[in-house]
């Protein structure tokens, strides 16, 4: 073994150090700028929705009720709404003109009806079926002005 060899040694392995804490450093940097608007700060990514609330119950004929809170920063015309299954931000005139379905919120092979008083819609798959009654009393449902592309 050569001796000028193994006095390279500490070079090469501190050269390594550095590369490691400055790739460390920069996956850490680049998951914080994903986190922010996610976690609720207070900058929030326009286009995006987060539940704020969920709560969970059942009622004596054992069907299982769920409601939730949502918290939507969306674009100008649009509103919160539902998107397979998940919070999401659709067009006002869907939610305005009580156009349910047309947000496509049920999951891939379950079918939508809107339900016949229009307060919302129902998902079903065999004999399940999910119906769900939006509570819009606190939506602004007022299209802006689009700004021009």
């Amino acid at each position: 073994m050569k001796l000028d060899n193994v006095l390279a040694w500490p070079f090469y392995w501190g050269l390594l150090l550095l590369c490691i804490v400055s790739y460390c450093s920069q996956v850490a940097a680049i998951g914080n700028q994903r986190l922010q608007g996610r976690t609720g700060s207070s900058q929030e990514r326009t286009g995006t929705c987060e539940v704020v609330a969920a709560h969970r119950c059942c009622n004596k004929n054992k069907i299982e009720e769920r409601s939730q809170t949502v918290k939507c920063s969306c674009f100008p015309g649009q509103v919160a709404g539902t998107t397979r299954a998940l919070p999401s931000c659709v067009e006002a005139s869907i939610v305005r003109q009580k156009w349910w379905c047309k947000m496509e919120p049920c999951l891939v092979g379950e079918e939508c009806r809107v339900l016949p008083d229009l307060t919302g819609w129902s998902c079903s798959s065999g004999n399940k079926v999910k119906t769900t009654k939006p509570d819009v009393r606190h939506q602004s449902l007022q299209e802006q002005p689009r700004e021009p592309l």
